[in-house]
């Protein structure tokens, strides 16, 4: 393996075992003497060593500022059943949380730098497993990967392998990125159960991995919130919101998402848990049109005022640059919720934007309800359950922040 060798005092950070090295804190890379090329190739594993050449940690070389993702710390090379190693523990801390069970099949079992496997992400649907790499170094390793899977988890048929979206492009990646690893394809709809509510799952042509399996816990929460209550689900996308909110007992429910397949998904979801509701309305459009204006205007809408509002909107900033423009956005969305809804009524606001920290998303609420000046009180603080860890030594791993408001 080559090695890099860090600048003095830059080795502190990874000591701390923080899983990154910035490109700023390279000296120097020693080659191997049998090295072919003249610099390391993007994905490769790499030694890391201190100032005195000291190896003290090894991981994926990339192209960009984050430099190395580490695998492992404290060691030379990584062990011949490293792969098998990390996702056995990642899947026995899912059974220890009560996660795999009759009731519950959707759930995430690697979560990257939280299970010590940055740039790695799996989603288990009943049984198929949806892998995403956002590294090249695990775009290489996805057969070993695949193959860890099923030998962990002899319940899986299929692991399926999507990152043609989440690879980077600052070099060439050779392999497909898109498709099965294990398994057979198949026109069956795949439906997975969590909570006890079944979901239709579209890998192939879904958002992310087919379904936010993140909102687990808070649909729950709203669940409890949702009895006769006329509820709005802005940016629904496959309607978990709102299908936890018509067993929680709405009085209505209103699906609203920009993408007409979205809403296809809405409707199938619906169906299959509440074939006989009369109480449920999807809409493709806009959100910002729709609190403009068609919210007074939709068609066969007979609530003309919702006392129970979800915003989860996409990532609104995905780089540092973009959190001037999201934190805007996330003002005038909130603005225009906090303005429309009916006195008593309840927010669930949510930012999975990972450059807007909980301070910042915070604020641009309280900002949102001092700008329509009406009186509000925090009831929840929201986050991301307990199978997306933070490790500690990387906050950078909190991306999911949510209040629960109650509008005077």
């Amino acid at each position: 393996m080559n090695t890099v060798v860090l600048k003095p005092h830059k080795e502190e950070s990874v000591l701390r075992f923080h899983p990154w090295v910035f490109s700023g804190a390279i000296a120097k890379i020693i080659l191997d003497k049998n090295y072919p090329h003249s610099q390391p190739q993007e994905g490769e594993v790499v030694k890391v060593a201190d100032s005195t050449g000291k190896v003290i940690a090894v991981g994926h070389w990339q192209i960009g500022s984050i430099a190395v993702r580490i695998l492992a710390f404290g060691t030379e090379a990584l062990p011949a059943d490293f792969w098998h190693q990390r996702i056995a523990a990642a899947w026995q801390l899912r059974q220890s949380l009560g996660l795999v069970r009759p009731d519950n099949n959707t759930f995430r079992l690697i979560h990257g730098e939280g299970d010590f496997l940055p740039g790695l992400v799996v989603d288990i649907y009943a049984d198929t497993a949806v892998v995403q790499a956002h590294s090249v170094g695990m775009h290489l390793h996805r057969h070993e990967i695949a193959q860890a899977l099923t030998a962990i988890l002899p319940q899986l048929k299929n692991v399926y392998y999507k990152s043609d979206d989440t690879l980077p492009f600052k070099a060439p990646v050779t392999g497909d990125k898109t498709g099965y690893l294990t398994g057979v394809p198949t026109d069956e709809p795949c439906w997975a159960t969590e909570n006890g509510l079944q979901f239709r799952i579209d890998w192939l042509q879904g958002q992310k991995t087919g379904f936010f399996v993140d909102q687990r816990e808070n649909r729950a929460l709203l669940e409890r919130y949702a009895n006769g209550r006329n509820v709005l689900n802005m940016f629904c996308y496959t309607g978990g919101f709102s299908v936890y909110a018509l067993r929680g007992g709405a009085k209505s429910v209103t699906s609203v998402d920009v993408s007409a397949k979205a809403i296809d998904l809405v409707n199938a979801n619906v169906a299959r848990n509440f074939p006989d509701s009369t109480v449920h309305h999807a809409h493709a459009a806009d959100a910002f049109d729709f609190l403009n204006e068609k919210i007074e205007k939709c068609e066969n809408e007979k609530i003309k005022t919702y006392d129970l509002i979800i915003l989860d909107p996409p990532a609104f900033a995905k780089h540092r640059d973009a959190i001037p423009n999201a934190l805007r956005g996330y003002r005038r969305l909130n603005a225009k919720a906090i303005e429309k809804i009916k006195p008593g009524g309840i927010l669930f606001t949510f930012s999975c934007s990972q450059a807007i920290d909980k301070e910042m998303f915070r604020l641009a609420v309280f900002t949102a309800a001092a700008q329509v000046g009406r009186k509000i009180r925090i009831l929840h603080q929201l986050h991301q359950p307990a199978d997306h860890p933070v490790n500690i030594y990387h906050p950078e791993g909190e991306y999911l922040k949510g209040l629960v408001l109650y509008v005077e």
